[in-house]
């Protein structure tokens, strides 16, 4: 089993691409939640089941990038 030291860290670098005007309003609140407020703003997120759960219900609004640190 690896110690601690060596499990790499996964991050997700989250850039918001398409406005939010003709969209729903829990869309609006989970792309707010993301730390995302204006188009093209980019936010690095630890990868956790719940920032994936949130980015399936906008991702057609964000581009997800994959970085392991």
């Amino acid at each position: 089993m690896a110690k601690k030291s060596e499990v790499e860290k996964k991050t997700l670098r989250i850039t918001l691409v398409k406005s939010l005007i003709s969209s729903p309003e829990r869309q609006k609140a989970t792309v707010r939640a993301l730390g995302l407020n204006k188009v093209n703003q980019t936010v690095e997120l630890a990868d956790s089941k719940v920032v994936r759960g949130m980015i399936a219900k906008v991702i057609h609004l964000v581009n997800v990038e994959e970085q392991v640190q």
